[in-house]
């Protein structure tokens, strides 16, 4: 083995990313210790996307102030890196602003909260000259259907009467009128790009209030009031854009910011996985490898639908280098086998609790063992 790339995902409650990757590359070095190891962070999009970057292409992290999803003035960041070949491109991720977990469980309600702070980190970025912009919109908070981020920005929603409507969930229903007189001019400049890992749609029984909403605090009459608005909202869109919001996958990704990306700002909307191996330039960096390590926590028919494992294979097999897949526990092995994975591997012993396999340190070891023990198998 002259060459191995490893590219794994989190392992989610254990191990990060670049955690992962150190335990494996160590593996590595010690059965062959002349072979070359690149080390490529993976996230999907959500949690995990700015480090994911930031750390394998580096770049500068910058601190902002900005309105959290209830209106209240938080420290947050975002990440300019730089792309091989394209320049410096903002890495955005919308939970650092607009998440859940930035909402007290208490005063979760979907009908209150907004992405404000997420159009404010754009417009931070804006200033600082990025015209490339990766944004992941896991983990949110909302259901405004993007008004706050575009309201940042400088777009205004009127009711029936001219009146400026506050950019919150429960504004939806009555927005009648979309004036973008005052919308961020450097924009026109800008290209985007939507990590989304959900094909959910903007509205309809599975829509983003119904699917989502309810895990952000809504109750059935709150769902019931968000998916109405989303219904009513998609219509002033195709109105003012074009854009017919209800035909595009994932546009009801993060309560609706995925639509909103797509029709005002033009954005791909694309797998997580497959923006941040873009990024990368994954298909630069294996060129000439022999093997790619790729994994996450659990390995199972679910990693086919766009997870970084599947999206890592997929690219590798293109370039014609075998892909073997690691995880904390595997189900499916034949499935996955079937679709390429040159070997799908448990780190974890069959009688070895869950509590155990999760400890850091075990999990670090694991992946050692496992992987050293397969490279030192090899014909």
């Amino acid at each position: 083995m002259k060459k191995i790339v490893v590219a794994s995902d989190s392992f989610k409650g254990s191990l990060r990313s670049g955690e992962v990757a150190a335990a494996v590359a160590q593996a590595v070095v010690s059965v062959f210790p002349d072979c070359r190891t690149v080390c490529l962070e993976m996230a999907d999009g959500g949690e995990g996307t700015l480090d994911a970057l930031f750390n394998s292409l580096g770049g500068n992290r910058i601190q902002v102030e900005v309105k959290d999803p209830l209106g209240n003035v938080i420290h947050s960041e975002y990440a300019i890196v730089d792309i091989p070949g394209k320049g410096p491109a903002a890495v955005i991720e919308m939970s650092k602003a607009s998440g859940l977990t930035l909402v007290p469980p208490a005063l979760r309600n979907p009908l209150n909260t907004t992405t404000f702070g997420t159009g404010q980190l754009i417009s931070d970025a804006l200033d600082r000259g990025c015209r490339t912009f990766l944004t992941g919109i896991g983990g949110s908070a909302t259901n405004d259907a993007g008004i706050g981020m575009l309201s940042a920005l400088g777009w205004r929603f009127l009711d029936s009467e001219g009146k400026e409507l506050p950019p919150v969930g429960s504004s939806l229903g009555k927005i009648f009128h979309i004036d973008d007189n005052g919308k961020d001019p450097r924009l026109l400049g800008c290209t985007f790009k939507t990590a989304c890992d959900v094909d959910t749609p903007f509205c309809g029984p599975e829509g983003a209030a119904h699917i989502f909403a309810p895990q952000k605090g809504a109750g059935a009459r709150q769902v019931e009031i968000l998916d109405a608005g989303m219904e009513s909202f998609a219509e002033v869109i195709r109105k003012a854009t074009g854009t017919d919001v209800k035909t595009v996958a994932g546009a009801g990704a993060a309560g609706g910011l995925g639509g909103a990306f797509k029709a005002f700002l033009h954005s791909d909307l694309l797998p997580g996985a497959e923006m941040v191996l873009d990024a990368a330039g994954f298909d630069t960096i294996a060129e000439g490898a022999d093997l790619v390590i790729t994994g996450e926590g659990r390995l199972d028919s679910q990693t086919l639908l766009g997870k970084a494992p599947y999206s890592v294979l997929r690219r590798a097999s293109k370039l014609g280098i075998p892909t073997v897949a690691i995880a904390g526990k595997v189900r499916d092995k034949e499935l996955l086998e079937q679709v390429g994975f040159k070997d799908v591997l448990c780190i974890n012993p069959p009688d070895m609790t869950l509590e155990t396999a999760m400890r850091p340190e075990v999990a670090r070891r694991n992946v050692f063992e496992t992987v050293r023990e397969y490279l030192s198998n090899l014909p």
